[in-house]
């Protein structure tokens, strides 16, 4: 590529990847809004239904969140009723992170969303699927970097 060239929005990776990401947060919008979520707490939600209990450092790193933004975040779920904060019993300094029965019933209202979400675009199965795979490569690599 020429020099020239280089610094054209439209020769660039990050570009797409930065406009893919706001327009299905974006999509995701409608979805979540009836059930009270933001995408950012749909997702904190989803790796909690996967991984509670569990200590927030966990959240944090899946997540790539700081604690300035998932504190926040966790306390209004909390206040939502969806999630508990409590101490580890063997370290004081480790704060867990469970479900509540009003988070697990919140976890069957979202079981739609995913597939609501795939049929609201024209973006075949298989290639969400590749899309996925290479995401996740691109994103290992430049984790290994930072």
């Amino acid at each position: 590529m020429e020099k020239n060239e280089l610094l054209k929005l439209d020769n660039q990776l990050c570009f797409p990847l930065y406009a893919a990401a706001m327009s299905v947060t974006r999509l995701y919008r409608p979805l979540l809004e009836p059930l009270g979520l933001t995408y950012t707490q749909y997702i904190t939600m989803m790796y909690l239904w996967e991984k509670a209990p569990c200590p927030i450092n966990m959240v944090s790193a899946k997540l790539m969140l700081n604690t300035n933004t998932l504190t926040p975040l966790l306390k209004k779920l909390e206040k939502k009723g969806f999630i508990s904060r409590m101490r580890s019993q063997e370290d004081e300094r480790i704060v867990l992170l469970d479900i509540t029965p009003a988070g697990w019933e919140l976890r069957g209202k979202c079981e739609c969303v995913p597939l609501q979400l795939m049929e609201s675009v024209s973006f075949s199965k298989d290639d969400a699927v590749k899309l996925k795979e290479l995401l996740s490569v691109l994103v290992a690599s430049i984790q290994k970097n930072i």
